[in-house]
């Protein structure tokens, strides 16, 4: 009778465990700066890290909008909550120090995208935002042989990316009669990164190159110039790989894009998290960054590019 109810208890305990064991998995976070079509291709890096870690369970998450105050919060959430290890592209790295070291004291925390250098972040894993700016440069010193006059447009002024692509674009246009005139920020408000385009073309008519330095504002710069009639008239300069920017690139009215990898942010920013857990430090180099090359889509190669990022989405 004894072993009966031992056995009875047995069973118990392990039905019980179950449910337990499988919410004891260690979670990881991947967040992002701003809700944009951008992070696609991250999420889908991420679940492709999902099947190959079953043993974890993956998270890709939004702030509510694109503030340093808000990812903060939502990084404070996911601790509470019992997440294991985050990585995030920072909003506003150099308002955002103290917080980040608050969540580096409590959980392993590495950036992406855009980083956080004077936090004390494990590692950044993402672009050279310097080299793409530089290959940017490169594009308009290519497609504007006898110099000219460009607008930049961007998202956060202050963020580590931005700053660090304007840096490298000035820095390859440098002597070659172009002229980076100004740089407006949207704080990745669509509208107003939109307006911003507009108001452009209205005041300042001696501009004759514009660079988007994030991903949607290429298509914003395609519907004001496809509205104002002056599609191929201006010279344009993207960033990554929205579909509006490949069309634009493809019939010619973009002269080129420099195009990232998120997909592998995600994806190697996973198995990166879960290997550290595990005591695995040996994907961290001793200067912290982990560059994942970006490269310059033009007509010659934008149908192969397009191919590649469908099959990685699923279409």
């Amino acid at each position: 009778m004894k072993l009966a109810n031992a056995a009875s208890l047995a069973v118990l305990a392990a039905m019980l465990a179950g449910p337990a064991m499988a919410q004891d998995k260690p979670q990881l976070a991947f967040v992002v700066n701003a809700a944009s079509d951008f992070w696609k291709l991250a999420e889908a890096g991420v679940a492709k890290a999902q099947e190959e870690l079953p043993d974890y369970e993956l998270q890709f998450r939004y702030p509510a909008q694109g503030t340093a105050a808000l990812q903060n919060a939502l990084m404070d959430d996911l601790v509470a909550a019992g997440t294991d290890a985050i990585m995030i592209s920072s909003a506003d790295p150099k308002n955002s120090t103290d917080a980040f070291n608050r969540i580096a004291a409590q959980v392993p925390l590495f950036t992406t995208d855009s980083d956080a250098p004077d936090s004390n972040r494990l590692a950044y894993l993402g672009s050279s935002n310097t080299d793409a700016g530089v290959q940017a440069g490169e594009i308009a010193v290519k497609a504007l042989p006898d110099g000219g006059k460009c607008m930049g447009f961007v998202g956060f002024l202050g963020a580590d990316n931005a700053v660090e692509r304007i840096a490298g674009f000035r820095q390859a246009i440098e002597g070659s009669g172009i002229e980076l005139v100004d740089v407006r920020g949207d704080d990745v408000d669509f509208a107003r990164a939109r307006s911003n385009v507009d108001d452009v073309l209205a005041a300042n008519p001696e501009i004759n190159c514009m660079v988007g330095f994030y991903s949607y504002n290429p298509p914003k710069i395609y519907e004001a110039l496809q509205a104002a009639g002056k599609l191929g008239q201006v010279t344009v300069i993207a960033f990554d790989e929205d579909p509006i920017t490949l069309g634009a690139v493809r019939e010619g009215s973009f002269a080129g894009t420099v195009v990232q990898d998120p997909y592998q942010w995600g994806y190697q920013g996973m198995h990166l998290m879960a290997d550290y857990l595990e005591g695995d430090t040996s994907g961290i180099p001793e200067d912290e960054l982990i560059i994942v090359p970006t490269k310059v889509i033009d007509q010659s190669n934008v149908d192969a590019f397009e191919a590649e990022l469908k099959a990685r989405i699923g279409g």
